[in-house]
């Protein structure tokens, strides 16, 4: 008998060493493969872009959010952003995050692909 189906007979709902678990998987529900079905955001179609420093000891980041896309498009349109602005970034829980200020030209860049698009912040 395989692992995974054993998983699966046990009935296992908690486990005090990994917290809540999967009934249809088995996994603890942070590692939950089955669930894991991205799905757009909802949000009042307006798409911000704003600039940060909390956390990154002063460094500025371009963040993103709102954008009506998920999984792999989002992860497509942050690489298709890094590469306009010339630098690195991530794609995490549906937000975009560039290295440095880029605003101007990120806020023109969405508007061409047709959202309504704020800079937010100062």
């Amino acid at each position: 008998m395989s692992r995974q189906s054993r998983r699966n007979q046990s009935g296992l709902v908690y486990s005090s060493e990994r917290g809540r678990m999967c009934p249809g998987c088995g996994w603890p529900v942070a590692n939950c493969a089955c669930s894991k079905t991205p799905s757009a955001p909802a949000g009042d179609g307006v798409v911000r872009v704003s600039r940060q420093t909390k956390g990154r000891k002063g460094k500025g980041v371009t963040v993103i959010t709102g954008v009506p896309l998920a999984g792999d498009d989002l992860g497509a349109l942050g690489k298709q952003l890094k590469q306009r602005c010339g630098a690195g970034g991530t794609v995490r829980d549906g937000v975009i995050e560039i290295q440095g200020d880029h605003r101007d030209l990120l806020v023109a860049e969405l508007e061409k692909k047709g959202w309504k698009v704020k800079k937010a912040g100062g």
